[in-house]
């Protein structure tokens, strides 16, 4: 199940880079004002992802206890619901755009392109929500081959329409936009029919509990979403402490953390596909099940991301060089890499153990295990290192910090499952 999902997420970061390339191509300001949507761009994503890990844990568990007709329900209230919350918010952010560009400090001169762009990409950010919810519907039922398939079929896509709709027809930066909502409904114009086939979306919601599926829902999705919010506050967190060290340092500081996206991407892929297991057999009342699952998926990625924090360790000197042609940054990232990966499978148990106390209905426990990585762990961590380091002792800080964050959140996980065992809830 974690394969389809692996090929998908590469695929949408690979996207998202080119995107950026493309829009580079036409200068400072396009890609200045493609950066000041970045931040509304999280809100979005905090919402619609929150919202799918609430979808999948739910239903999964529905199916699991054997209600397929509720199941069905509930992914039709998902797609009801979504679509309204996530089109509420980018009402909201085209009413309060201006208000919204001076509080993040742009220039003047750059909200008429702004504003160009605005339209096309909260439309675009609408679609790729509802595609995003087709795809939580799939795993929810086990599949992840086609929401693999079509991240995959959806990025290629777009890559081949932005050239076409921003150079060619000349639409320049909402062009990016435009061809993003092209792939993304083209998207769902295959997912959603899908669903209706297999008869995983029924809308007769009166037949629901409405109250008690919306509470349900709400009960998942709010911390759920506060958690997704977590990992880019802590990155601009730490980015201010990095930035004291002068510009190579953020330079390097930056090429790591983009190394950092690939080398998680296996974590991320598992996120997505153990939470709807999980949610069957907690449905079914089989928790040794899920005891065996959770100890294969955290022994396979301390393995995993050990192996590839000693693949940049080895390979530290050859990427730095080319990466950067700045000996300074080079000298900087080469710090990065010897230290920092080799924590990367404590990082990757935090991100696991957050999805897995979400699938357990423990989404409280996953917020929390997000707030004391961010506030107990990583950043104190990065603060006492460079305190006593400097900018080598800042990155053994990070190193520290995402272990002790991993071995804190898999301590809480086991915490956790005691609470749900003895209250008779499992």
């Amino acid at each position: 199940m974690t394969w389809p999902m692996l090929f998908g997420v590469l695929s949408l970061m690979t996207f998202q880079l080119v995107d950026s390339a493309f829009i580079g191509q036409l200068g400072r300001d396009p890609l200045a004002a493609l950066g000041f949507t970045l931040p509304m761009h999280q809100l979005i994503i905090g919402l619609q992802v929150g919202l799918g890990i609430a979808t999948t844990a739910i239903i999964s568990r529905t199916l699991g206890a054997g209600d397929q007709a509720r199941a069905e329900r509930l992914g039709g209230l998902v797609v009801v619901v979504g679509a309204a919350m996530v089109l509420m918010l980018c009402i909201l952010l085209w009413l309060l755009q201006a208000p919204t560009m001076t509080l993040l400090g742009a220039d003047a001169a750059l909200l008429p392109m702004i504003r160009s762009y605005w339209m096309p990409w909260l439309l675009s950010a609408w679609t790729g929500a509802m595609l995003y919810f087709g795809y939580s519907i799939c795993r929810s039922h086990g599949d992840t081959k086609l929401p693999g398939y079509m991240m995959v079929a959806t990025s290629m896509a777009n890559i081949g329409l932005d050239p076409l709709y921003i150079f060619v027809f000349g639409w320049g930066l909402p062009g990016a936009a435009w061809a993003t909502v092209t792939a993304f409904g083209a998207g769902c114009l295959v997912v959603y029919p899908s669903l209706l086939r297999r008869g995983w979306l029924r809308f007769d919601l009166a037949e629901i509990a409405l109250t008690k599926a919306l509470k349900q829902l709400s009960g998942i999705m709010a911390p759920a979403m506060v958690s997704q919010l977590m990992p880019p506050l802590s990155a601009m967190l730490a980015t201010a402490l990095v930035a004291g060290f002068g510009s190579a340092a953020v330079a390097a500081w930056g090429l790591g953390t983009r190394l950092e996206f690939f080398s998680i991407v296996v974590v991320l892929a598992l996120t997505m596909s153990l939470p709807p297991m999980i949610g069957r057999a907690l449905g079914a009342g089989d928790i040794q099940t899920i005891k065996r699952l959770i100890r294969l998926a955290v022994r396979f990625v301390v393995l995993w991301q050990f192996g590839l924090g000693v693949l940049w360790l080895a390979g530290s000197g050859v990427v730095s060089e080319l990466f950067s042609s700045d000996q300074t940054v080079q000298a900087v990232l080469g710090e990065y890499l010897i230290r920092v990966p080799l924590s990367y499978s404590g990082l990757g148990v935090c991100m696991m153990m957050v999805s897995v106390c979400n699938a357990l209905g423990l989404a409280m426990r996953g917020l929390l295990i997000s707030v004391l990585r961010l506030f107990l762990c990583f950043l104190p961590a990065l603060w006492l290192g460079a305190q006593f380091g400097g900018i080598e002792g800042l990155m053994t800080g990070a190193l520290v910090g995402n272990l002790f964050a991993g071995v804190m959140a898999y301590w809480l996980y086991r915490r956790g499952m005691q609470k749900l065992t003895a209250a008779g809830k499992l």
